[in-house]
């Protein structure tokens, strides 16, 4: 797996929830430089467990799915004699 690499877009709006995060939930203040290195550090550390969620998750519906068509095509099939 690659480093997780966002926008600019997406930073500054991870930062300001971070930022926001720490104002209103722990009263305490985190500027964005703090926030970013904080962002990426998680990225980095934890966010390898919530990519292979999300990759189970995908397959596992992947896996439902395959089998839901598999169910409509034998539908399909016309009786033999």
């Amino acid at each position: 797996m690659s480093d997780i690499k966002f926008t600019q877009e997406e930073t500054d709006r991870i930062v300001a929830k971070v930022k926001s995060y720490f104002s209103e939930e722990l009263e305490q203040e985190i500027g964005g430089f703090e926030a970013e290195f904080l962002i990426d550090f998680f990225a980095k550390e934890i966010g390898p467990f919530f990519y292979n969620r999300g990759l189970l998750d995908a397959h596992t519906l992947f896996i439902q799915k395959s089998e839901e068509l598999g169910y409509q095509i034998e539908e399909l099939e016309q009786p033999t004699r």
